[in-house]
């Protein structure tokens, strides 16, 4: 008589045969713990199974090993086996485009996502035209000759900045008249005398006063209010 289906028989038949691998006691009692049986009914189920011939099993010294009954499968031959294989194969196959199918999709969809929606469009276009209107209001106020820059303003830097080209130029030629003094008769080369010393010109470092000097000349050449 086959055990009832919710029987401890049952559960641990069904398990064995699932598995279909050798197995102990103590894995079916590790692996069927959901189902609240003690190791002890487990034992005593296997046992029974085997006894009654629905599951093989083989004792190794003091441990019993169990396994699921070859003949209840069907085992195919060869040609089957080569079947098998080719299904699987075409499987494989199908699986892999899918997985591609899949991967485009999702690509699309971050690409959809990564775009604005129309309310988003409509607030950056009121956005952009506002500032076109505050660029053309102060074009306009630019071609009228809107003086921009208070005059006693505009006065305070450039006489700040004429200083600092002062002092720029007064520092160079200080610089220099040491520098020929200390190397007029040095029989070392200069060029490496200066990097030894770590001295740097204005032009080493990508600087220069002569287009500083021109831009202030342009500008008091420049009428006021422009």
């Amino acid at each position: 008589m086959a055990p009832k289906s919710d029987s401890a028989e049952a559960i641990v038949l069904n398990f064995v045969n699932e598995q279909n691998r050798p197995l102990n006691s103590q894995n079916v009692a590790d692996s069927l713990q959901k189902f609240n049986l003690k190791k002890a009914a487990i034992q005593k189920a296997l046992d029974n199974l085997a006894d009654n011939g629905r599951i093989s099993f083989k004792e190794y010294g003091k441990q019993k090993i169990y396994l699921a009954r070859q003949d209840q499968f069907n085992i195919p031959n060869n040609d089957e086996l080569n079947q098998m294989k080719e299904e699987n194969a075409k499987l494989q196959q199908q699986l892999q485009e899918q997985k591609k199918a899949i991967s485009e999709v999702e690509g699309e969809i971050k690409t959809l996502q990564s775009n604005l929606t129309l309310e988003q469009i409509r607030d950056k276009d009121a956005k952009l035209r506002k500032e076109v209107k505050e660029m053309e209001e102060k074009l306009d106020k630019l071609r009228g000759g809107v003086t921009l820059v208070r005059t006693e303003d505009r006065k305070a830097v450039e006489d700040m900045v004429s200083e600092k080209l002062t002092q720029w130029r007064r520092r160079k030629r200080m610089f220099k008249d040491l520098w020929d003094a200390i190397t007029e008769n040095s029989p070392k080369d200069l060029k490496e005398f200066k990097e030894e010393l770590g001295i740097e010109y204005d032009e080493d470092v990508g600087v220069s006063l002569q287009p500083y000097s021109d831009l202030m000349q342009r500008d008091k050449k420049r009428p006021r209010g422009y």
